[in-house]
C-alpha cells in the first residue's frame, strides 16, 4: 500500500509541477521574464505559493526548466528528422523533414530569448545554456557525421561541428526575424533556403 501511495503523491506532483510550467510559459510570453512574480504564476496555475516551492527554489529554476523541456523537445525533433535516412544522408529531403516538424511558435521564441539576455548577465546561468545548445549541437553534427564519405559538405564550413554551428546560427537568425515579422510559412522557408545553401555544394 505504501508503495501505491507514493506513486499517487508522484503522479500528483509531476501533474503539479506540469501545470505550473505550463502556466509560467503562458504568463512568460505575454510578460516577460523580468515582470513576472511567483504569485502571477501560482494564481494562473490555480497552485499556492508552497506549491511553488514544492517543485522549484525560485524563478530561476523555473525559468530554466521550462527552457530545458522546450530545448530538448527541438533537440529531438531535429535528430528525429535527420534520423530517417540511411548513411547515404538525402540533404534536400533531410533539410525538407527538419523544417517541417521544428519548433517555430513565436511565444516559445520570445521566452527564449528572454532566457537568453537573463544568460548573458549570469556566467553560471550561461553555463547552462551552453549545454543544452551544445545537445543541439551535438545531434546535427553526430548525423552530419555519420553520412561523411556519403555525403559531401561545403569544405568552406569544414568538418560537420562547423557545420552544425552553421546550422544553429541559421534557426538563430530565422527565428529572430520571425519575432518580428511574424511570419511562421516564411520562416519556415527561408529556413529551408538557407540549410539547403549551407549543407549542399
Amino acid at each position: 500500500m505504501a508503495d501505491a501511495g507514493t506513486g499517487r503523491v508522484t503522479a500528483r506532483r509531476l501533474r503539479t509541477r506540469a501545470q505550473l510550467l505550463d502556466a509560467a510559459f503562458t504568463v512568460f510570453a505575454a510578460k516577460g521574464f523580468g515582470h513576472v512574480s511567483i504569485e502571477e504564476i501560482c494564481e494562473a496555475a490555480g497552485y499556492t505559493r508552497g506549491a511553488f516551492y514544492s517543485n522549484f527554489a525560485g524563478l530561476d529554476e523555473l525559468f530554466f526548466a521550462l527552457y530545458a523541456q522546450r530545448a530538448d523537445l527541438i533537440a529531438e525533433q531535429v535528430a528525429g528528422a535527420l534520423a530517417s535516412d540511411g548513411p547515404d544522408l538525402d540533404v534536400a529531403a533531410a533539410v525538407d523533414r527538419v523544417t517541417e516538424v521544428l519548433l517555430l511558435d513565436r511565444d516559445w521564441l520570445l521566452v527564449k530569448t528572454d532566457f537568453l539576455v537573463h544568460a548573458a548577465r549570469d556566467p553560471g546561468v550561461a553555463d547552462m545554456l551552453l549545454d543544452h545548445r551544445a545537445r543541439l549541437r551535438r545531434a546535427v553534427a553526430d548525423r552530419l557525421e555519420r553520412a561523411r564519405g556519403h555525403t559531401a559538405l561545403p569544405a568552406v564550413l569544414g568538418d560537420a561541428e562547423g557545420a552544425a554551428h552553421a546550422v544553429i546560427a541559421a534557426y538563430d537568425g530565422v527565428t529572430a526575424q520571425l519575432l518580428l515579422d511574424r511570419d511562421t510559412e516564411r520562416a519556415r522557408t527561408w529556413l529551408k533556403q538557407l540549410l539547403t545553401a549551407l549543407l549542399t555544394r
